[in-house]
């Protein structure tokens, strides 16, 4: 059978790793990711879109063609099939914040279509694998702070002056819009989930990407850019989720939900396996020990920090326990997180108001 006539099946792809200079060795040290090059690593890119930087399939009939390519020729296998759109519409990433990010912003969908041509912008979440304690984040800007005195105080680098400073504990997750300026480390590590996209805008006097410097013309040129784009008023909070027993020993806590992405942990013991069905595609993250991912007539082990995606077409999917995962989507609000945890006893205002942080 062709590689076009095979049925879809759950794909390994390449990833991308970032040596930027926040970065350091906790992705395989404290992680357990294997096959990273041996000097720091900031970020790897586990499931890509992103033009420049798109995934390739590894595995399978499909190997050597991009994540792109399948959805291009088999959008409603891939995607489920109210799905349309120009690209894999998730964007996932592990991050060692072993240093701290510069201090940025995502343009928001009509920002980014108006200011930088592209079709959409960027809103993320991170969910924390790890932190040291006295960690901390930098989100949204302080209530009452005008657009000119957060200019005053970027141009003078005081972020504190205007941002909020929150406390980060792992476990928690932090829903962010496109629009909000934030900054997360030192000593955290973070699994991200955000739009396809990699359009930023940053408030530093440093390069990310090797730590040279900005000169003042470019500066002040950033900060004119970001602040066409900055949202003053969203200042979203961590949140421990919302947890579901869904079997023996096994957990599921829905950790955000929006328009444009949702996210769960999954853990199971060893009394069952965990059981997910699923009607759109399903990026899934470990973020434990090595598992074994059975679906259909498909087998295979998937080790520490590995990623794959679960086409639509494959429906259903188990992991034999002892198991810890994440699982990313593009979801159907109703279907896939206000009737599952209506179903679980969680009431109506609690749910429509997780929704809601998430949106």
């Amino acid at each position: 059978m062709s590689a076009q006539g095979t049925a879809l099946y759950p794909l390994r792809l390449t990833v991308t790793a970032k040596p930027l200079v926040f970065g350091g060795h906790a992705l395989a040290r404290r992680l357990g990711k294997r096959g990273l090059p041996d000097w720091s690593v900031a970020e790897t890119w586990e499931c890509s879109d992103v033009e420049g930087n798109r995934s390739v399939v590894t595995n399978g009939p499909l190997a050597g063609q991009s994540l792109h390519q399948v959805l291009t020729d088999r959008p409603e296998e891939l995607m489920g099939a109210a799905f349309s759109g120009p690209h894999f519409p998730l964007l996932t990433k592990f991050i060692d914040a072993s240093g701290t990010l510069p201090v940025h912003l995502h343009a928001d969908d009509e920002t980014a279509r108006r200011l930088e041509g592209q079709p959409n912008g960027k809103t993320e979440a991170w969910h924390i694998l790890h932190a040291a304690p006295g960690a901390t984040a930098l989100c949204g800007v302080k209530a009452g702070v005008t657009a000119d005195r957060l200019r005053a105080a970027l141009q003078a680098q005081d972020f504190d002056a205007v941002l909020r400073r929150l406390p980060v504990r792992a476990g928690e997750t932090l829903y962010v819009p496109g629009g909000t300026l934030h900054s997360f480390g030192p000593d955290t590590l973070v699994y991200e989930i955000e739009q396809t996209s990699d359009i930023q805008q940053h408030a530093m006097r440093w390069n990310m990407e090797d730590g040279s410097p900005v000169g003042e013309a470019e500066h002040r040129s950033n900060l004119d850019m970001l602040m066409r784009q900055a949202d003053l008023e969203t200042r979203p909070d961590f949140t421990p989720g919302l947890s579901v027993a869904v079997g023996d020993g096994v957990e599921r806590v829905f950790l955000c939900a929006g328009p444009y992405f949702a996210l769960e942990r999954w853990r199971a013991g060893t009394a069952e396996p965990l059981r997910r069905s699923f009607a759109t595609a399903q990026v899934l993250s470990n973020v434990g020990a090595p598992v074994r991912v059975r679906t259909g007539g498909w087998s295979e082990e998937l080790g520490r920090a590995q990623t794959l995606v679960l086409p639509a077409a494959c429906g259903e999917v188990e992991v034999t326990g002892p198991a810890d995962v994440l699982f990313g989507c593009l979801p159907d609000l109703d279907r896939d997180v206000r009737d599952p945890l209506l179903a679980a006893g969680y009431p109506l205002p609690l749910v429509r108001r997780f929704i809601a942080s998430s949106a």
